[in-house]
């Protein structure tokens, strides 16, 4: 039986292609763009063209319905929120055709909702920055984040994804409702501190594996998705996550990010992602192969969670380079600017230490080729076009 797995440019899609493929399962990659990497993949069995999200969601939506009512498909898996909206939405007619390893609807527009999301966190004793409604926010001394209230919002027939913006002072709150589309809410900033990830496939509030991840490095000095991460074990963070996902009788995979606050040492909880994450292939390298627990979840299997190894790294070679370029090219006022030298250090240092990577594969190496080419088209301006020709030939674009 085959699993459908979204074709996008996230990590994340190709650490389950590759890991299903291994296997023996029969992968159908479905994306709007050619130029994903994953397709690229030797495990790919079948590619398959759909419809954007961002532009079309009925049509994407359609595109998924019509893959899951082929004899063949066992289940689909999720990657991103447009996926989350659409699988949990109309769960009942996907899970006519295939098996729906995820959350209901009414779960996954909680998690969406990070307003209620973060009071019912409160509830359970989830530490967490101080949150509410903007109209509600009324101490702007500090520096707060404004944030959408949603994760995705779906807008005539398209997805859309508002943002997050830094605060000092005091600002025009009409402006903010009108940019961001609706009223987004307000959250106190905590101090520059290291980033964590609780990362687990639940089978109905109960948990089947467990992961947790360092953030070490994104693809800017700022923040973002991260590009070098480590696998760590926190017996609090993973107290903190198993009892929040148990509170929402959490089904299917889930990412809560936490934020280790300077101030008091605390975890505090940033969000909840209803999916797979992007840095999934670290957890492979570490030991545990979520995308084929995700596959025995949906065939009724749940085998005992057997651990992982710590202090596993991975990268994102084009990750660390744009990494770098944030370093000379970019200029924030809420985070101060690190030793250029002393990081590009600490990158190669790293690269030596732990040669583990989410694209680069012996076996399977087009995808990361695919993946420098894209960085090339999307960096290098039109005057250098013989550079960038050389390098698509190069990689046999």
């Amino acid at each position: 039986m085959s699993v459908v797995v979204p074709a996008i440019a996230a990590g994340s899609s190709l650490a389950c292609i590759r890991s299903l493929g291994r296997r023996g399962i029969p992968v159908i990659a479905a994306g709007e763009s050619g130029d994903s990497p994953a397709f690229d993949s030797k495990y790919v069995s079948e590619k398959v063209r759909v419809p954007a999200p961002t532009a079309d969601i009925s049509g994407y939506r359609d595109g998924l319905l019509s893959l899951a009512e082929r004899d063949d498909v066992e289940t689909i898996v999720p990657l991103r929120e447009p996926e989350c909206y659409v699988l949990s939405k109309y769960r009942d007619s996907f899970a006519e055709h295939i098996a729906t390893p995820w959350p209901d609807f009414e779960t996954m527009e909680f998690a969406h909702d990070r307003n209620r999301l973060f009071q019912r966190a409160r509830e359970v004793g989830i530490p967490a920055p101080e949150t509410r409604l903007l109209s509600d926010w009324d101490d702007w001394k500090g520096e707060t984040v404004v944030k959408s209230r949603y994760t995705v919002l779906v807008r005539d027939n398209r997805t859309m994804y508002p943002g997050v913006k830094f605060v000092s002072g005091e600002p025009d709150t009409n402006r903010l409702t009108r940019e961001m589309g609706h009223e987004p809410i307000v959250q106190e900033c905590i101090p520059d501190g290291s980033e964590y990830g609780f990362f687990a496939l639940f089978d109905h509030g109960d948990p089947v594996v467990t992961f947790q991840h360092r953030r070490i490095r994104s693809y800017t000095y700022s923040g973002g998705a991260s590009v070098f991460r480590e696998s760590v074990s926190h017996p609090k963070l993973h107290e903190q996550g198993l009892r929040l996902l148990s509170a929402l009788d959490w089904h299917g995979p889930a990412m809560v990010e936490f934020r280790r606050d300077p101030r008091d040492g605390q975890f505090k909880l940033l969000e909840v992602n209803p999916r797979f994450w992007g840095s999934l292939q670290l957890a492979v390298h570490a030991g545990i192969d979520f995308p084929s627990r995700y596959y025995q979840l949906a065939t009724g299997v749940t085998n005992p969670d057997s651990g992982y190894e710590t202090g596993v790294g991975s990268h994102i070679l084009r990750g660390e380079l744009v990494y770098l370029v944030s370093l000379l090219r970019d200029d924030y006022d809420h985070v101060e600017r690190p030793s250029i030298p002393g990081e590009t250090l600490k990158v190669f240092a790293s690269l030596l230490a732990e040669p583990n990577f989410d694209y680069v594969s012996v076996d399977d190496p087009k995808p990361f080729t695919r993946d420098i080419v894209n960085l090339v088209d999307g960096m290098a301006p039109a005057e250098f076009g013989p550079v960038k020709r050389a390098v698509s030939a190069l990689v046999g674009k």
